[in-house]
């Protein structure tokens, strides 16, 4: 299933939806340890799994974060080959 490509096209049929609450990354070593449940996201590198999760949530853990962030979902499909989407976004947002 191929996404949109057309920089134009993905900005005029997108529809940014922002998700409620205050979004940290964090790092771990002990990822059993953590109920999955409660996590938006994991992805992991070399030193660490990063976690991505509601701050209340990381909080209850105890885990370390240096930035809280929003959230906002594009909801458009676009492809990986897509080039410029999010700094447009952010562009004509700012």
């Amino acid at each position: 299933m191929s996404g949109e490509k057309n920089l134009a096209a993905l900005l005029k049929s997108m529809k940014p939806k922002h998700n409620l609450g205050e979004f940290v990354f964090c790092k771990t070593t002990h990822l059993e340890q953590i109920n999955l449940s409660q996590i938006i996201m994991t992805f992991k590198e070399e030193e660490s799994t990063t976690i991505i999760a509601k701050k209340e949530v990381a909080d209850q853990l105890n885990l370390d974060y240096s930035y809280i962030a929003s959230w906002i979902t594009l909801t458009v499909h676009s492809s990986l080959e897509a080039v410029g989407l999010t700094a447009a976004f952010f562009k004509c947002t700012s």
